[in-house]
């Protein structure tokens, strides 16, 4: 045999060099802006990153169809019903797109929903919070969908194809979210007394959720170095919060409402607004399921899948019987 003069070791399979080596041209791709499509190799890190970005990014927009649907029967006006019944059915076609996404790292989507409904996945902490007036449904337009396409416009440019498809048509709609929630606010404050206190106190409960939205400060954050280094993500949380207050302090001021932060300034020098210190002690209380309503998200969630199982039961008999006449076929 022609083995005299060589090393054994050197015709060896070494796992590990080989997947040194993957990785640095999985690096090398991504820093050069490529996509990462569904066939392609990716570390086992980066895929179940995006598995849980993308389903808790998608079990939000599900979530976040019920504090607004709560208000579709109390619209004030016919005009006001129709633009609500059709925001709450764009969050619901958010989550589909998303969940679709997700599917394509190889998860299932019955997997994922399982997660959600017996609490193991989490959803944005910003809508266990209860709306208690019309008022609430333009701040969350305003406020909360203002604060989601801060974080999302960059998810449009981010390294995983299927995720950065899906939010190009997201973020168009979330922009009109933005825009009908800030339209009633806008109206509130030209409007009675009363109206413009209960604008008011809105935003007084809604400020302070929306600017912990972005999630912990950098220096807490235990994912972000390493999904910026991915390019899932393309700003820090901190950068990505004090865009929000830049954007949002100087239309608050263009209706007249007042920001419930005594030590917000702006610092003319950089531009930028200085903000308050948030309390995160309540983020991490809302998160680990003490939020106002936290259990009343969940509950509903898990009455509705078992509403619909026997839509899900004949769609899957259905699916059996024009299999069985095609197989006889």
């Amino acid at each position: 045999m022609y083995t005299q003069g060589l090393d054994q070791k050197s015709d060896a399979v070494d796992p590990q060099r080989d997947d040194e080596v993957r990785l640095r041209q999985f690096q090398a791709r991504i820093d050069q802006e490529e996509k990462i499509e569904a066939k392609d190799w990716m570390p086992d890190a980066y895929r179940k990153t995006l598995i849980r970005q993308i389903s808790q990014h998608a079990h939000s927009e599900i979530v976040g169809m019920l504090p607004e649907g709560n208000w579709i029967t109390r619209a004030p006006t016919l005009r006001r019903k129709a633009i609500l019944l059709a925001k709450v059915q764009d969050e619901a076609g958010h989550g589909l797109y998303l969940y679709s996404a997700a599917e394509t790292l190889g998860v299932s989507r019955d997997e994922l929903i399982d997660q959600m409904l017996t609490g193991k996945a989490k959803y944005s902490s910003i809508f266990n919070y209860p709306t208690l007036t019309w008022a609430d449904i333009g701040a969350i337009g305003w406020l909360v969908d203002g604060a989601a396409i801060m974080n999302q416009i960059p998810l449009c440019r981010c390294s995983y194809g299927p995720y950065a498809r899906a939010m190009v048509r997201v973020c168009k709609e979330e922009s009109f979210h933005q825009r009908q929630g800030y339209e009633i606010m806008l109206t509130l404050s030209r409007g009675s007394d009363e109206q413009i206190r209960m604008a008011q106190d809105a935003l007084n409960r809604w400020w302070w959720p929306s600017l912990m939205m972005f999630g912990p400060g950098d220096a807490d954050s235990k994912h972000s170095a390493q999904s910026m280094a991915w390019k899932i993500k393309r700003f820090s949380n901190d950068e990505l919060r004090q865009k929000f207050v830049d954007v949002t302090v100087p239309q608050a001021d263009y209706i007249g409402l007042k920001m419930p932060d005594p030590d917000l300034r702006k610092n003319d020098e950089t531009g930028h607004y200085k903000y308050g210190e948030i309390d995160w002690e309540e983020f991490m209380q809302v998160l680990a399921g003490n939020g106002p309503c936290n259990r009343e998200r969940l509950e509903s969630r898990q009455h509705a899948h078992a509403e619909g199982q026997w839509v899900r039961d004949a769609a899957t008999a259905y699916a059996e019987k024009q299999a069985a006449r095609q197989a006889a076929a």
